[in-house]
């Protein structure tokens, strides 16, 4: 697995690569815009030729965008989904700009309507999005939910039954967050556990679909529905937990991402997360 984090764009979204590097990474993942604004201000040529050019100077392998939270493409209020539509097609228009290989988003909640009409409307949504930006050549990644209330995509099963109504089949995937998946009940904190999880998602999604991974232990007991994250060893899942994830060749070129918490001094908590991840590796 190529290891990484979610870094920040301060003083411009050049300065991400340049974090990633500092700290270690080899993928990072970032906002374009305020993940609390539904569009954010114009990303100029230069500053995205800026971006994909401190890519290059860090030795990145991976870089992608995780889209803002306000979206939600299931939502069956009309002017949520228009401006959750609106939303994300800014965002694929950003993403095509920075060069970067994935966008990553929360599928969202059907606020009670059920999962056939929340997934259909993700679906024609989405359809729409990749009809109105074409020739992007990154990939749209559908995060797992932690199973809480009306959210859409908590099973390997639901995801895959989205991306069964997609096209083209290759611009789309998933996105595996560790506590979210703790959190929907998957126990993969032993051999058999993990194994489990992983023939899942071979049955279900397809192992070629996975296009990222979040990394984050989870504050929560197991099967709690609860998306809190803690670093890497200190929560439920533990070390143990994430040894089979790092080292499985199936995941070779696959980034995995730390969303896990950050202290006052800033990224050193990242530093400790990606040295414990790797002191996994066999």
């Amino acid at each position: 697995m190529m290891l990484g984090a979610h870094v920040g764009t301060s003083g411009g979204i050049a300065k991400a690569p340049e974090r990633g590097k500092e700290i270690g990474a080899e993928a990072i993942q970032i906002f374009s815009k305020s993940p609390q604004m539904w569009k954010g201000p114009p990303i100029l040529p230069e500053a995205a030729a800026a971006f994909q050019s401190a890519v290059k100077s860090a030795g990145l392998q991976r870089t992608g965008i995780h889209h803002c939270y306000l979206t939600n493409l299931a939502s069956p209020d009309p002017r949520i989904q228009a401006s959750s539509r609106a939303a994300f097609l800014d965002e694929l228009h950003r993403a095509e700009q920075l060069g970067v290989d994935h966008v990553i988003f929360h599928p969202g909640s059907h606020l009670g309507a059920g999962f056939e009409e929340g997934s259909q409307r993700i679906v024609d949504a989405l359809l729409w999005a990749i009809g109105e930006a074409p020739n992007g050549k990154f990939r749209i990644l559908l995060e797992n939910a932690a199973g809480q209330g009306n959210a859409v995509g908590s099973t390997f099963e639901e995801l895959a039954s989205i991306l069964d109504r997609l096209a083209p089949k290759e611009r789309f995937g998933i996105t595996v967050d560790t506590c979210h998946l703790f959190a929907a009940g998957n126990d993969f904190r032993t051999a058999e556990g993990y194994a489990a999880v992983v023939e899942q998602i071979r049955s279900t999604v397809g192992i070629r679909r996975v296009g990222a991974f979040h990394l984050n232990d989870s504050k929560a007991e197991l099967g709690k529905h609860l998306d809190r994250h803690e670093n890497i060893g200190k929560g439920h899942i533990g070390t143990a937990g994430f040894k089979p994830w790092v080292n499985d060749p199936s995941w070779a070129k696959v980034p995995g991402y730390l969303e896990t918490p950050m202290g006052d001094d800033e990224y050193a908590a990242y530093v400790t997360d990606l040295a414990t991840l790797r002191s996994l590796l066999d």
